[in-house]
């Protein structure tokens, strides 16, 4: 006990009234919560923080677990021995952890954390949403995390700033919303990714894929076409966007271009770059149109950009149209035609006054593959479309679909019955995969071979 002496200033025996708890679930009792406060308040009280960084993270971790089970001895709580190591835990995970979210931060098949309020965790596993039992104390306990989770990473957040976004260290992306703007108290979403990303054939045991794709979707890559990977929020884009990086030979020099770095590729040659908000004082913001600019002047032989949603599309059709083939990126779009409206869209931003033609032949001129994905009711996630970019037809950007998922029913548990299957068209784009050299089989185009997904 002398490390816990020397980390731990005295302090007289304050005794406690016994506590009962009367829910039979511990997790969501308003008593437990009350009680486990107590213990984490007069924790701090004892608590003597100059000399935490004298020791390891492991050893104080210890001591205050021993700690804890003084504190509630001295409480005299009606408590079974495993509430007691419960208690001890989460009251570890408030000193060196984000509280009641350490659990969930830890489940691998969690894959959204959503705080809808200090008493309402939601998560999504499988691509559905369930309410969990976790819960915060209150408001300010709620506050205490989100200021230590932003604290990390250099950011703040007040009335004048009252939403932002981050990154933890694992590379999840947070973005949190408070009062006023959030009427009812403090909003965290929680987005994971997991340390060891899913791989071509992970995609194609769920489904999301078919191994004929993925042997295309390789040549695509290889070959240099330009891909668009459209879709909402949570279908997959950045995952198949990574798994298309992975395609990139290790010869290459990769730039990567995000709001929140998410990407994880495994080649050598990669440099990250990420946008920077700005400052309290209004200054010092960073674009991905920055960037995007900058990267032109870094002799890149691949550009990657995380997600396209502003000024920046315009630099990336130009870079693309300009000697930079082989480029990738994600877009917000519920079809392939409306992905073409978007960047439209976003290229007007910029403030140049461009004819609609003149946007739309760059378009038709820069992006070779459009790749749909969605989400179905099931919570399964499925590329629903591939089309081809076949140039400018009248005053429109030409477009050929060569794959589409065709839906036809549910199962007895309520699965989505759904084949990813051929058009019948073959795309011409096949004439500069055989000239690279990547043979692909023109009977995975054709009608009559279903190509079911796994």
């Amino acid at each position: 006990m002398a490390l816990l002496d020397r980390l731990f200033r005295p302090r007289p025996d304050l005794g406690g009234a016994a506590t009962e708890l009367y829910d039979s679930d511990a997790a969501v009792s308003a008593e437990y919560q009350e009680l486990k406060s107590r213990v984490h308040n007069r924790l701090f009280d004892h608590l003597d923080l100059s000399k935490l960084s004298e020791v390891t993270e492991e050893r104080v971790a210890g001591d205050i677990q021993v700690l804890t089970r003084r504190i509630l001895s001295q409480e005299r709580a009606l408590l079974t021995q495993q509430e007691r190591e419960r208690i001890a835990r989460e009251i570890q995970h408030e000193v060196f952890g984000l509280g009641p979210l350490e659990p969930l931060l830890g489940d691998p098949t969690v894959s959204d954390i959503l705080v809808n309020g200090y008493d309402r965790i939601y998560v999504e596993r499988v691509g559905k949403l369930e309410k969990t039992s976790a819960r915060f104390k209150d408001n300010a306990h709620l506050m205490r995390i989100i200021e230590k989770i932003i604290s990390g990473v250099g950011r703040r957040i007040d009335e004048l700033t009252p939403y932002m976004d981050a990154r933890l260290e694992d590379g999840s992306r947070v973005n949190v919303i408070i009062p006023p703007l959030a009427l009812d108290g403090p909003v965290l979403s929680i987005r994971r990714f997991s340390a060891d990303p899913l791989t071509h054939d992970d995609l194609v045991v769920s489904g999301t894929l078919t191994s004929d794709l993925v042997d295309l979707l390789r040549g695509i890559v290889t070959c240099r076409l330009n891909v668009l990977i459209s879709g909402g929020t949570g279908v997959g884009k950045t995952t198949l966007l990574n798994v298309l990086s992975g395609f990139i030979g290790h010869g290459e020099r990769i730039v990567t271009i995000e709001d929140s770095a998410e990407l994880q590729l495994k080649q050598e040659h990669v440099v990250r770059l990420e946008t920077r908000p700005q400052n309290v004082e209004g200054k010092g913001e960073i674009t991905q149109r920055d960037l995007m600019i900058n990267s032109l002047r870094m002799r890149p032989d691949r550009i990657v950009v995380g997600e396209v949603r502003g000024g920046e599309a315009l630099d990336m059709l130009q870079a693309m149209n300009t000697g930079h083939d082989g480029s990738l990126t994600t877009i917000h779009s519920n079809s392939p035609r409306d992905a073409i409206s978007r960047i439209e869209t976003m290229v007007a931003m910029t403030g140049l006054d461009l004819p609609p033609r003149v946007v739309r032949q760059q378009i038709a001129s820069a992006i070779d593959v459009v790749i749909q994905l969605s989400r179905l009711p099931d919570g399964t996630r499925k590329l629903v479309s591939l089309a081809e970019i076949t140039g400018m037809e009248g005053e429109q950007v030409g477009m050929s679909e060569i794959f589409q998922l065709e839906r036809k029913g549910f199962d007895e548990q309520g699965n989505v019955i759904a084949d990813i299957l051929p058009t019948g068209k073959i795309p011409a784009f096949i004439q500069k995969l055989k000239v690279s050299g990547f043979e692909i089989s023109p009977s995975i185009f054709r009608r009559t071979g279903e190509l079911r997904a796994d």
